[in-house]
């Protein structure tokens, strides 16, 4: 006998769990793709798409996922030889680090481990060794999804202008946008990046660029045709939006997750992800008074999207198995964390606790991940969904 039927729950860090009336928009007929409704409704995915990103900045779609999104934001204005400047708080860091090095750009890296936020001094420290500009860009992610790591964008945005660096602010926004508070013009980001299948609901296969300004100006004409962002952002006919057909269905779901997130407005958006957030940290730190559990990432710098969790050796990987075979529910791998072959590899696991979230289902997660910690007697405080249910409670 098995407790595992009956819906399943998704509680991995993307793609999360897609609403009902996402899933519903998708089901009808392919569409006209040349004009009438289709058309009409794009404009307004753009606009609202600005007002959840808190920008009037152009807006590119491109059909890929977030690396796509990494080559894309490079292509438009790095060329072989430029340097960029990489703050890294995990693997994601480390991954756009990679795609910048692959179209040939000269990459400084600077590593902050696994749990610990983006140093602003030590990025300004580099600027100012900088002295003839040749950093491009600073690519920072705001929240590395591997770590739980969220990072102060503003206060990046502040070392460049008290250092006089030129250089463009580029932000991965795909595990935060719809989540923690991302707000592209206030905190002066020339590009920022965010993709279909974390807080906006949808499924995995589209992704986003917010371009400024000054990042336009600086655009290169050597960019190829497919990752060109200015026809995408000031299209002569529709198909330019996509550089050929469009992702008809995608955008079907995407309007029905968009008119979810006006619907509530997004200070409610983010207030409703930072009350469950603390419920999971609150489960989570109840837990650890008694046993090997760890929040991996500091006070003051957890992702209200994601949290990154130690139990050691292969501790993780049994309770991902139970909670899994036994009770329906999925949990995320403990991602770059260890490599194979060292003792803790199986070790972590992760909570997604992202986009079409209420408080029946982060109490229902965190329940069954407590029956898990008995059931695979993994030694733990008690009472950590009775912590979790005082915050959701407002107490």
């Amino acid at each position: 006998m098995s407790l595992h039927n009956g819906r399943p729950h998704l509680a991995i860090p993307g793609p999360s769990v897609m609403p009902d009336s996402v899933l519903a928009a998708m089901m009808r007929p392919a569409p006209n793709i040349y004009e009438g409704d289709l058309v009409d409704m794009t404009a307004t995915i753009v606009a609202d798409l600005k007002r959840v990103a808190r920008t009037e900045a152009g807006c590119a779609i491109y059909i890929c996922n977030g690396h796509g999104l990494w080559e894309a934001a490079l292509a438009n204005v790095v060329t072989p030889g430029n340097s960029v400047l990489v703050p890294a708080t995990g693997r994601f860091g480390h991954g756009w680090a990679e795609t910048a090095r692959r179209i040939g750009a000269d990459v400084h890296l600077i590593e902050f481990g696994k749990q610990s936020p983006v140093d602003p001094e030590r990025v300004a420290e580099a600027l100012r060794a900088d002295k003839d500009h040749r950093i491009k860009a600073v690519l920072a992610v705001h929240v590395d999804t591997s770590t739980g790591i969220r990072s102060d964008i503003p206060a990046l945005r502040r070392v460049l202008d008290e250092t006089g660096h030129p250089a463009l602010l580029m932000a991965d926004c795909i595990a935060s946008l719809g989540c923690d508070r991302v707000e592209m013009d206030a905190w002066g980001v020339d590009v920022l990046l965010a993709a279909s299948q974390k807080g906006l609901m949808t499924p995995p296969g589209i992704g986003f660029l917010w371009v400024s300004d000054k990042a336009q100006a600086e655009r290169v004409n050597s960019v190829s045709a497919y990752w060109d962002w200015a026809p995408r952002i000031a299209p002569q006919g529709y198909y330019q939006h996509f550089c050929g057909t469009a992702p008809t269905h995608h955008l079907f779901a995407l309007r029905a997750a968009l008119d979810l997130l006006m619907e509530e407005g997004m200070e409610h958006v983010w207030a409703r992800h930072e009350t469950l957030a603390r419920a999971v940290w609150a489960a989570c730190e109840a837990w650890g008074q008694a046993g090997p559990l760890t929040v991996n990432a500091p006070v003051g710098a957890r992702s209200n999207a994601v949290t990154a969790l130690r139990l050691g050796g292969a501790l993780a990987d049994s309770l991902r198995k139970w909670t899994a075979e036994e009770a329906g529910l999925t949990l995320g791998i403990g991602l770059g964390m260890a490599e194979p072959g060292d003792p803790d590899f199986g070790g972590f696991f992760r909570i997604g606790h992202m986009g079409h979230l209420n408080a029946h289902m982060i109490l229902g997660t965190l329940g069954v991940i407590e029956a898990g910690l008995q059931a695979c007697d993994i030694p733990h405080g008690e009472g950590g969904v009775a912590a979790a249910a005082r915050i959701c409670a407002g107490r």
